[in-house]
C-alpha cells in the first residue's frame, strides 16, 4: 500500500485524479456493480455455509449454544450406522431415479406439442406454469382429498385397477408413490417452460432439412430435436436433481403436524431427516453433517451427469 501511494505521490496525481481513473475503470464499475450482491452472499449464504461445516464437527445444540464441544467425526459415523439415515436416503434416492426421467420426459413431449401451437401458445403455457407457483402445502392438501379413502375421486378411479381402496397418503405401501406423483404434477410446468425455450433456439431450417431428406416426425424428434437440446436437457436433470433431493414441502404437509415422515417413516426424505434431528431433537451439529451428506451428494450427482451429457454443455 506505502509503495503504491509512493508511486502515485512521484506521479504527480492526487487523490481525486485517482479516483477519477478508478471511476472511469470499465473493470472497477463491474466490480462495484456486483459488490452489493457479493456482499449479501458472503452474509446469507457463504457464512451460514461455513458455520454449519464447523457445526458438523461439533455436539451443539440450538439452546445452549456456549457449551458445544468438538467431536471430529462422530457425527458423520453415527449417521452412517443410523438406519432412519439410511431409510431416509433410500426414500430419496426412489424419489430422484423415479420422478426426475419421468417428469422430463413429460415436460420434453409436452413442449414439443406446445411449440407446434400457433394460437394462445402464451395461455397454454400459463397453465402448465401454474402448478409450479401454487403453494405447494395448498397443492399438497388438494392431492389428499383427491386421494382419500371411499370419497376420494383418485382413489376409487384406481380401485377399477385392482388397487386397494385406502387413503394412499396414510399407507405405508401407497404414501411414497403418492408423494412422487406430488412432485412429478408440481415441477412438470417449470420444465415444460424450460424446454419450450430450447425448443425456439433449433433453427427451423434444420427440420425443413429433415423433410426433404423424408424424416417423420419420430426420426426428427430423436435424430434433431433431442440432440440440439442436449444442454436443455441437462439444465432439467440437474434442477429436477437438485428439488428431488432436498423435497421437504410435501413429506411436512403430509405430516399434518404428527410425526415427519409419516406414515411409519415411508415418506421421509434426507433433508426430513437432517430437520428432524436438528430442530425437533435440538441436534445442530448433528443435523448440520447430515446437510453436508445432502450437499455432498448432489455435487456428486452432478458431476456425474455432466460426464455422461458433457458434449456440447
Amino acid at each position: 500500500m506505502e509503495h503504491g501511494r509512493e508511486a502515485n505521490v512521484k506521479a504527480g496525481r492526487s487523490p481525486s485524479e485517482i479516483g477519477l481513473r478508478l471511476a472511469s475503470s470499465s473493470k472497477f464499475v463491474g466490480y462495484l456493480f456486483v459488490a452489493p450482491i457479493l456482499i449479501f452472499m458472503g452474509i446469507w449464504f457463504y457464512y451460514p455455509l461455513l458455520r454449519s461445516f464447523v457445526y458438523s464437527f461439533q455436539d451443539i445444540s440450538f439452546l445452549n449454544p456456549d457449551a458445544a464441544k468438538f467431536i471430529g467425526l462422530q457425527n458423520y459415523t453415527e449417521m452412517l450406522k443410523d438406519g432412519d439415515f439410511w431409510g431416509a436416503l433410500k426414500n430419496s434416492a426412489i424419489i430422484t431415479v423415479i420422478a426426475v426421467p419421468l417428469q422430463s420426459v413429460i415436460a420434453l413431449l409436452i413442449a414439443v406439442g406446445l411449440n407446434k401451437i400457433t394460437r394462445l401458445k402464451t395461455t397454454f403455457r400459463t397453465l402448465f406454469y401454474l402448478p409450479y407457483i401454487t403453494s405447494t402445502v395448498a397443492v399438497t392438501t388438494v392431492f389428499m382429498y383427491l386421494f382419500m379413502q371411499q370419497d376420494g375421486i383418485a382413489t376409487k378411479f384406481f380401485t377399477l385397477f385392482g388397487m386397494e381402496d385406502v387413503s394412499w397418503y396414510a399407507s405405508t405401501k401407497y404414501a411414497l408413490p403418492f408423494l412422487i406423483l406430488i412432485t412429478v404434477w408440481t415441477y412438470i410446468g417449470f420444465y415444460v417452460v424450460v424446454y419450450l425455450g430450447g425448443l425456439q433456439n433449433i433453427p427451423y431450417d434444420i427440420y425443413e432439412s429433415g423433410m426433404v431428406d423424408g424424416a417423420n416426425a419420430w426420426q426428427r424428434l430423436r435424430y434433431i430435436t433431442i440432440p440440439m437440446l442436449k444442454p436443455t436437457t441437462f439444465l432439467v436433470l440437474t434442477s429436477g436433481l437438485i428439488y428431488a433431493l432436498q423435497l421437504f414441502d410435501q413429506p411436512y404437509a403430509l405430516a399434518r403436524n404428527g410425526s415427519l415422515g409419516s406414515p411409519a417413516g415411508a415418506t421421509s426424505t434426507i433433508v426430513i431427516y437432517f430437520y428432524s434431528q436438528a430442530f425437533s431433537f435440538n441436534r445442530a451439529g448433528y443435523g448440520s453433517a447430515a446437510a453436508f451428506i445432502i450437499f455432498a451428494l448432489i455435487i456428486l450427482l452432478t458431476v456425474i451427469q455432466k460426464r455422461f451429457v458433457k458434449e456440447d454443455i
